[in-house]
């Protein structure tokens, strides 16, 4: 027993350790926010308003983006009357290449870009209208790209030595399907794949990609999403944690600056990281340690957490197949 004890706990850090820290790619690297071009689409409100709250108090220049040019003026005020600082807005659509790449250019160069804007439909995929599904892609994956497609010409040029940031914020459902997130968690999981192929089309620009993972946030789109949100989602979504957008910017604006590919916000964030690492790039050997000897056991737990999900539902559609209500 003391054999074994001392192997798994001296000796194979002593041996993983070295290892890791040969191994891991891209390296660690620091990306300055202070006195460098953020630009942060959704941000007239949540999580969007919260990081560019955060960014102009931390000496950033900020530009905001939205549809709404109303609520961005609200937005600009807003900054202002909190932190001193008048930040840019434009208004344009995710959708639209040629509107973003105006608004992109209007601004110029930018050194952080953070991609908050996104729709949500929580309905099960028989109920929802073919026109809500493409509407969510067409915003959350679509939009995505035509931003960086947009921007990265400028970016890559940069006179700036520094480096540069690609932060997308994504969803807890996408690291996980959730009932009836259908359309919102393949939206979402694209993201994941996006990011990781391109973090090494742009590794050798010093540009590096970061997918902020956040929970259910409260925010002005949580309150639209709740109103149509089946019972049986809410109940599984209530399995994960419940953030203000402050604390969300914060953590993200954290992860940005160090770099981090893969940036949770919880301790839920930090298990369902752990538990689908998977091929993704890791700067950190330490967490890259943890990913390696947690692997088995967060196994373990993500089958009894769908065992768990899996019961809820069969109960759940049990209640409703034998309610008055359905007779």
């Amino acid at each position: 027993m003391a054999d074994a004890f001392f192997s798994f706990f001296v000796l194979l850090p002593l041996i993983l350790l070295p290892f890791l820290y040969f191994i891991v790619r891209p390296r660690p690297v620091k990306i300055p926010i202070t006195n460098r071009h953020v630009f942060i689409t959704g941000g007239s409100s949540g999580i969007g308003l919260a990081l560019a709250h955060r960014a102009a108090a931390d000496g950033a220049r900020v530009s905001i983006m939205a549809r709404s040019m109303k609520k961005l003026e609200e937005a600009r005020d807003a900054v202002k009357h909190a932190t001193g600082i008048e930040v840019a807005i434009y208004a344009a659509d995710v959708r639209d290449y040629d509107a973003v790449k105006k608004a992109v250019d209007e601004a110029g160069p930018i050194d952080v870009l953070l991609l908050n804007h996104g729709v949500f439909y929580a309905l099960e995929l028989e109920k929802m209208e073919l026109s809500e599904v493409k509407f969510t892609l067409d915003v959350n994956l679509m939009g995505c790209l035509n931003m960086i497609k947009a921007v990265l010409p400028d970016m890559k040029n940069r006179k700036d030595p520094l480096p540069a940031s690609i932060a997308l914020v994504s969803s807890q459902a996408g690291q996980v399907g959730i009932y009836g997130y259908v359309a919102y968690s393949a939206s979402k999981f694209g993201l994941r794949g996006l990011a990781e192929a391109l973090q090494q089309e742009v590794i050798e620009d010093n540009i590096h990609v970061s997918l902020i993972f956040p929970p259910d946030t409260d925010t002005p789109g949580l309150v639209e999403e709740n109103k149509r949100k089946p019972e049986i989602t809410k109940i599984i979504a209530d399995s994960s944690g419940f953030m203000k957008p402050d604390e969300v910017a914060q953590k993200a604006l954290d992860g940005i600056r160090h770099g981090r590919f893969i940036i949770y916000c919880n301790l839920e964030g930090l298990a369902l990281a752990l538990a689908t690492a998977g091929l993704s790039p890791q700067r950190s050997f330490l967490m890259a340690f943890v990913e390696v000897v947690t692997a088995g056991i967060l196994r373990i737990a993500a089958l009894c957490f769908q065992w768990n999900w899996y019961g809820s539902i069969e109960k759940w559609h049990k209640e409703r197949k034998y309610s008055p209500e359905s007779s």
